[in-house]
């Protein structure tokens, strides 16, 4: 098993961050470039979740973009039910066909548009095994400034970011 990202020694840390801003294609199916994606997929997972059980999520913002990330979404995507996802709505070659000119739209305007991330299926659950699928960086932010603005994730900073503000009060007050 891979270390994590943040047990690499500076060296170590280098020499990913090279592997990782080189095209896949240069890669192929290298195991070990593979666990590099995979730890910083993880990493991010990690780090977002952390934001909305912390932030209310109807406040933040993910990028510069959000307005017209959102609006293209719903355009495009007005359906389609953001709080639960089926995975065939994201993987199936129909899915496929109807996400990639959205994708590819924000080229050039996303950082790492197209860079694997992963997605929680049902935002009212954490990052699991089986809550969890790899979809594109802007497909990511597109369902998720939906999940946050149509308070998809309230569930989740209800569950934990009110439960630690009102314990940090409870425990100034004490």
């Amino acid at each position: 098993m891979a270390a994590p990202l943040g047990a690499l020694g500076p060296g170590e840390a280098a020499a990913a961050a090279r592997a990782l801003s080189l095209p896949a294609e240069a890669y192929g199916n290298d195991p070990g470039v593979e666990a590099l994606w995979a730890a910083r997929a993880a990493q991010h997972a990690e780090v977002y979740y952390n934001l909305i059980s912390s932030v209310e999520p109807s406040r933040l913002r993910l990028t510069r973009l959000d307005e017209r990330i959102y609006g293209d979404f719903r355009r495009l995507f007005g359906g389609l039910r953001v709080d639960r996802l089926d995975p065939e709505e994201l993987k199936s070659e129909a899915a496929k066909a109807k996400w990639r000119p959205f994708c590819l739209q924000f080229e050039g305007l996303v950082e790492d548009f197209n860079f694997g991330t992963l997605l929680r299926l049902d935002c009212r659950h954490g990052y699991t095994e089986e809550n969890s699928i790899l979809v594109t960086r802007i497909q990511f932010f597109a369902i998720e400034i939906a999940r946050n603005r149509e308070g998809c994730n309230d569930v989740v900073y209800n569950r934990t970011g009110k439960a630690a503000a009102t314990e940090a009060v409870g425990g100034e007050s004490a």
